[in-house]
């Protein structure tokens, strides 16, 4: 989604207090908080426009950040859209496996993260190392195996892979696959629901993502018993229990896309709370409900870090050109297959 393509007048400090008042969080979005953002925010347009710099922005970002995003999406999505806009610079405002995604698909671009503490639990869970044991031992049993591996990964784990997917497309992904057994690698919770959707033998990686992970059947079906029309989107990386309580299971974009076209009013967001956030800024007119928790690693990108990424071009990702090629093949892959 083209968010900040041109340049804009100043951040009005009254106007962004006032937009961000939707979320209901006076505590944190105080009038003060919201005046100190509108510095930032303007520093960071006119930065964008000296350094012919692009901002991308991951759904579960701090809302303060969508201000200043030319895109807000999901890592792939992002960092496909980055080939196709004229920029030097990417400041990714995510994690850092997806600042990583960016710099795959375009190498010739300097990709910065904002804060390089930003991981994640569920990438860190595989190495490339322990990968490749796994497959040599699996392939000892079935030949036929193959690799399949979330975006939500590193790049020596994805030059690993045979094939890449996404939350969207990991069941078109192994479905369109010849081989009749996969390795899906890291999301234990996406494999259980690849191979609910598949005849093929998925074997899971022993990995997950703790902000999805934690969620319980027991508070979506609290928040249905008040709200029993309410509609409950839910991400796939989501327990196999949750899943089964939800109306819809889907990615954050394919979540945002349904809630701007569904006719339904009120929706209960299954994921991390960054997407509510997106969706009440973007939908005033709908409600959305949260049974979600927070990413530590997502909120630790703030607007000043991203200021201080552009002023002095910090934290710039640099990936080994054979591992860069091994991953951007796998997300060729991914594209051909989908």
């Amino acid at each position: 989604m083209l968010i900040d393509s041109k340049p804009t007048p100043e951040a009005d400090a009254r106007s962004l207090y006032r937009r961000l008042a939707r979320l209901g969080d006076a505590h944190t979005y105080t009038a003060e908080a919201c005046a100190g953002f509108a510095g930032d925010i303007a520093t960071i347009r006119r930065l964008k426009r000296e350094r012919n710099a692009l901002v991308l922005a991951h759904n579960y970002q701090r809302p303060e950040i969508f201000e200043v995003a030319d895109f807000i999406g999901d890592s792939l999505e992002l960092a496909r859209k980055a080939t196709k806009v004229d920029a030097d610079v990417i400041v990714f405002c995510g994690v850092h496996f997806m600042a990583e995604s960016a710099k795959i698909l375009n190498p010739e671009k300097t990709v910065l993260l904002p804060d390089l503490r930003a991981g994640c639990s569920l990438a860190e869970s595989v190495t490339a190392e322990r990968l490749a044991e796994r497959k040599a031992e699996l392939k000892q049993i079935y030949p036929d195996l193959a690799v399949v591996a979330y975006v939500n990964t590193t790049a020596d784990v994805k030059a690993e892979s045979d094939v890449c997917c996404t939350s969207a497309n990991a069941v078109k992904i192994v479905n369109a696959l010849p081989n009749r057994h996969i390795l899906f690698v890291p999301d234990e919770n996406l494999a259980s629901y690849v191979q609910q959707n598949t005849d093929k033998k998925v074997i899971a990686w022993d990995g997950n993502c703790y902000v999805h992970h934690q969620i319980t059947p027991e508070e979506i079906l609290a928040v249905k018993a008040k709200l029993p029309h309410v509609k409950v989107l839910a991400h796939p990386e989501c327990r196999a229990d949750v899943l089964a309580l939800a109306d819809a299971v889907m990615s954050t974009s394919g979540m945002v896309d349904y809630a701007a076209k569904s006719a339904d009013r009120e929706f209960l967001v299954v994921t991390e709370c960054g997407l509510s956030d997106r969706l009440l800024l973007e939908l005033p007119e709908k409600k959305f409900y949260k049974a979600c928790k927070l990413c530590r690693y997502m909120k630790m990108i703030t607007l000043a870090d991203t200021r201080a990424a552009l002023e002095s071009m910090r934290h710039e990702i640099v990936l080994d050109e054979q591992v860069r090629r091994g991953a951007e093949r796998a997300l060729a892959r991914m594209l051909e297959l989908g």
